[in-house]
């Protein structure tokens, strides 16, 4: 005889509720072990797995206990890179890092799967092959390339995924910035240093504005897809029929891609302990340029860090009015602006652009293959070389671009300039 109809589901059904009562108390009781196991794991002391049976002393996941970090007291602060690039970016990429390198920062490179194996694997080359880099141990290489579509959410996925590499293995560092391989500094890292170091810790540099104006109709309330978090081949992003609401959750905030953050902001974005990173990656997601409106959407619209804003990209880049899709290339017809801007960087610059030799000659005081000078080094003549003979990482030695950039960070941070562009 059959049983009623009633019945087939019935045993399944309380089976599956025990079986998940069980996993749910083992996770409410548990919950503090396996985070102590993992955590512990990663670190240099590796106990093994009867170590589990120490209590933790406190709650990790609990959100009172995840608050701001602390700022680090290094009298030189340090900078966290992430410098990316494609498709025939590698020698351009390469140079972009020697212009920046010093020991005290930390930076990791990628070249996105656009390009070949062969570029790829002649970055991981020179790094390797250069004595300094093996012997600081500051420049990591992503091997395991991602897929990253111009326009689309997969750039802000490699800079979280860059910026957590440097949160696990960078040590201790007080900024990270993202720049590609058509950026070059205008000035040396010794007057970076020394000039950020006059300046809090706290401070986020992000050009930001909630008057998204026609954003709203081109970028928010359309939907799209970006295949570079399924394919293996570079394409553009597509479209989606339907719109959706602007959301009513958090405000949306809108600005440049390039950013200087401050090591909290980063973990905090990477933590996420109130749920708003999460939240907002999510819309994000389908968001047309997505670059240019996560960070400014998160840090904007919380509460810990909405008053740390300074509304600038530290960038000199050259639009068109009203601007375009992409800025102009620049050549040495725009030398004297970049100067005039007091900025330390800039960019868009094309693959060995007759101005970056005036600027590694007049700016920096290096050529195209060699090393910056500053304090690090012990002698100057040896900023040419593969490999100084020595390097001392706690002089300083700022040159004509540190007042430069005094100058900008003076203005930016009047009382007139810092608190009345924040996150309005």
């Amino acid at each position: 005889m059959k049983l009623p109809k009633k019945r087939k589901w019935f045993f399944p059904l309380l089976f599956s509720l025990l079986f998940s009562s069980v996993l749910l108390i083992i996770t409410i009781f548990s919950s503090n072990g396996f985070f102590f196991l993992y955590h512990f794991s990663n670190s240099n002391n590796k106990p093994s797995a009867t170590t589990t049976t120490i209590p933790s002393p406190k709650p990790v996941f609990v959100e009172t206990q995840l608050l701001i970090s602390s700022i680090s007291k290094n009298p030189i602060p340090r900078i966290a890179y992430l410098i990316s690039g494609s498709k025939g970016d590698g020698e351009s990429l390469k140079r972009t890092l020697k212009a920046l390198y010093h020991p005290l920062n930390q930076y990791v490179v990628h070249l996105d799967l656009e390009a070949s194996p062969v570029e790829r694997m002649d970055l991981v080359k020179f790094v390797r092959d250069q004595p300094v880099f093996a012997k600081l141990g500051n420049v990591r290489v992503i091997v395991r390339a991602n897929l990253v579509t111009y326009r689309g959410p997969t750039m802000v996925s490699n800079t979280l995924h860059a910026a957590a590499i440097l949160l696990k293995g960078g040590g201790e560092w007080d900024w990270f910035i993202n720049l590609s391989a058509s950026d070059y500094p205008l000035v040396t890292q010794d007057d970076l240093l020394y000039t950020i170091s006059t300046i809090p810790r706290h401070l986020n540099f992000i050009e930001h504005t909630s008057d998204i104006g026609w954003k709203e109709f081109h970028r928010a309330r359309p939907l799209i897809i970006d295949p570079g978090f399924y394919s293996l081949r570079k394409s553009d992003v597509f479209w989606v029929s339907q719109k959706r609401r602007m959301p009513t959750k958090f405000k949306l905030f809108t600005g440049s891609a390039w950013m200087m953050l401050s090591r909290p902001f980063v973990e905090f974005c990477l933590w996420g302990w109130d749920n708003l990173p999460r939240t907002v990656l999510m819309y994000y997601a389908n968001f047309l340029s997505s670059p240019e409106g996560y960070f400014h959407t998160v840090i904007c619209n919380a509460n810990e860090f909405r008053n740390t804003t300074v509304n600038h990209d530290l960038h000199f880049i050259s639009w068109d009015n009203p601007p375009k899709q992409h800025p102009h290339f620049l050549t040495i017809n725009d030398y004297q602006r970049m100067i005039d801007s007091n900025a330390p960087f800039a960019r868009k610059f094309g693959h060995n652009e007759t101005v970056l030799d005036k600027i590694d000659s007049e700016l920096l005081g290096c050529n195209s293959d060699g090393f910056v000078p500053g304090g690090w080094l012990a002698n100057l003549e040896e900023t040419n070389m593969s490999a100084p003979n020595s390097v001392n990482s706690t002089e300083l030695r700022p040159g004509p671009g540190a007042e430069r950039i005094s100058h900008l960070f003076t203005d930016l941070l009047s009382e007139k300039n810092l608190h009345g562009k924040q996150c309005t």
